[in-house]
């Protein structure tokens, strides 16, 4: 292929991933490359990544949005962690936070103190519930309970610049908000349906799509947004693709919205089902609800009458079942074709990772962003981080599954037993010795992450890092009784996450159409 630079970029499919791929294009390319993005009314879009984690803030600042009219416009509400109930065991819950636990010293991390004293109150009972639990030094975790919120204030010494957030919002208002940004910035859609792909016969790269009336568009670089059929990327290019059901096995969810039936809590809650597990997702203007579950231990009726009979408010939509199978494309990027969002790869919402990995993967292919000549190194090494992205995510989520007490049906019993990947087990038994968590180069998910989720769900390890023992007993359980206290002070202190929406972003009312 002849070298010089990139001309014309086509994108095939909208949603999110196509119009966020739009977006971030036209925000950092030449002004003189060429955006088309081609979607059709006729296929649907999945829509059910309503969750996000706090990597979106870097993404919107990226594009200059004011987050307010952001918020607004996607009815969106704002989101402290995930509330995971009956996953380590019936009855237990805890909340996943996006913030940090309590702080470290320049010496220790901070579970290392928290650990120490949680060993020595079980020798003491003096020290009885002085250490309380993790997750009460987490600023975002204690409000998400109060159902409090505000954005991080204050220096870096402050309990409440200590705040993470991420958003609840309406997928498909998230695709319109984004192709009015990228319009306005010169991309151009094309409303039609693709019935062919051309290849050069030289090479095999990617030369044209054809539409259905007969309409040519030529490019020099494709972007497959177009979902899990792949049309580019697999259809067309047979880039393979890695099978995971063996570590994930749920391969279908149906999804319903209802509903509000009270003021929108500033969290997602993920309840574990009998099969899977259900999502509940506040918005603005309505409930996201869904349940992922495994075909082999539930059909997809037993799974929707289970939804429906957990629903909150009157259902607002008929059920959608969508099936789906967890892994990744073997390669992402071949020939002059990078796959992003779901024809990339898909693992299931359980930590909302679906819009992240969209993110990251327009970052990466603007960090490596080609000339004609599509250099091989650059193609591979945007694979290499791909790959390890999407494994280190598989084994978070696997991490919630397999660190399971529960013995209450088939379902369970396979995910307690089954063999995870080697680097989870090499992390797992770091973390039950001495409580060491280390995160691997550009890991999606914090130390704090994998702490709130490990001991969430009671993984407790055996000992602590020995040399938190130079710290006198008595000043550690003052000093964490301090920080404990300031912790809730600092979240009741917020306002309400109602009120803070109403105050600041509150989205105009959607009429219902008449019965």
């Amino acid at each position: 292929m002849t070298a010089g630079p990139v001309e014309k970029v086509v994108i095939v499919g909208g949603g999110s991933s196509g119009w966020m791929t739009a977006a971030g294009l036209a925000r950092i390319l030449p002004p003189g490359v060429q955006i088309t993005l081609i979607e059709s009314d006729e296929i649907g879009i999945i829509g059910v990544g309503e969750a996000t984690i706090p990597t979106l803030l870097t993404f919107n600042k990226f594009l200059g949005l004011d987050e307010d009219e952001f918020v607004r416009q996607t009815q969106a509400t704002f989101k402290l962690g995930i509330d995971f109930v009956d996953w380590g065991g019936l009855g237990e819950s805890y909340i996943h936070p996006f913030g940090v636990h309590g702080h470290n010293t320049p010496e220790f991390q901070f579970h290392h103190l928290w650990l120490r004293l949680r060993q020595e109150a079980q020798r003491d009972p003096r020290l009885s519930g002085v250490a309380g639990t993790l997750s009460d030094y987490s600023l975002c975790a204690v409000a998400a309970r109060l159902g409090r919120f505000m954005r991080p204030q204050g220096g870096p010494d402050s309990i409440l610049s200590s705040t993470r957030y991420a958003f609840h919002f309406d997928a498909s208002l998230y695709g319109k908000f984004l192709r009015g940004y990228a319009e306005q910035r010169g991309v151009t859609r094309l409303e039609g349906l693709i019935t062919s792909v051309e290849q050069r016969p030289e090479d095999g790269f990617i030369q044209s799509v054809t539409l259905r009336d007969g309409r040519v568009i030529e490019g020099d670089l494709f972007i497959d947004c177009s979902g899990f059929r792949g049309l580019l990327i697999e259809q067309t290019l047979k880039a393979g693709f890695v099978d995971w059901s063996a570590y994930l096995p749920c391969d279908r969810a149906v999804a319903m919205p209802c509903e509000l039936a009270g003021p929108p809590t500033p969290y997602t809650r993920s309840t574990a089902d009998v099969a899977g597990w259900r999502w509940r997702i506040p918005l603005q203007h309505r409930m996201g609800n869904g349940h992922v579950y495994c075909s082999d231990h539930l059909s997809d009726q037993e799974a929707t009458d289970r939804l429906v009979a957990n629903l909150e408010g009157e259902p607002l939509a008929d059920p959608r079942v969508i099936r789906f199978k967890a892994g990744h494309r073997a390669k992402m990027w071949v020939k002059n074709c990078v796959a992003i969002g779901l024809a990339g790869g898909f693992i299931e919402p359980l930590e909302s990772t679906s819009i992240h990995l969209v993110q990251m993967g327009i970052g990466r292919l603007v960090t490596l962003f080609p000339d004609k000549s599509f250099n091989q190194a650059d193609i591979d090494e945007y694979n290499l981080i791909s790959t390890l992205e999407y494994e280190q995510i598989r084994d978070f989520i696997v991490l919630h599954y397999n660190a399971t007490r529960r013995d209450d049906s088939e379902f369970w019993r396979r995910c307690r037993d089954m063999p995870v990947p080697d680097s989870l087990t090499h992390k797992l038994e770091l973390f039950k010795h001495k409580g060491r968590v280390f995160r691997f180069k550009d890991d999606t998910f914090t130390e704090d992450s994998w702490l709130a989720v490990m001991l969430g769900q009671n993984i407790v390890p055996e000992g602590y890092d020995p040399c938190v023992d130079r710290i006198p007993l008595a000043d550690l359980a003052k000093n964490l009784g301090y920080l404990r206290e300031a912790t809730l002070k600092a979240a009741q202190a917020m306002p309400t996450h109602q009120a803070f929406i109403d105050r600041h972003c509150k989205a105009p009312m959607v009429s219902r159409p008449a019965a």
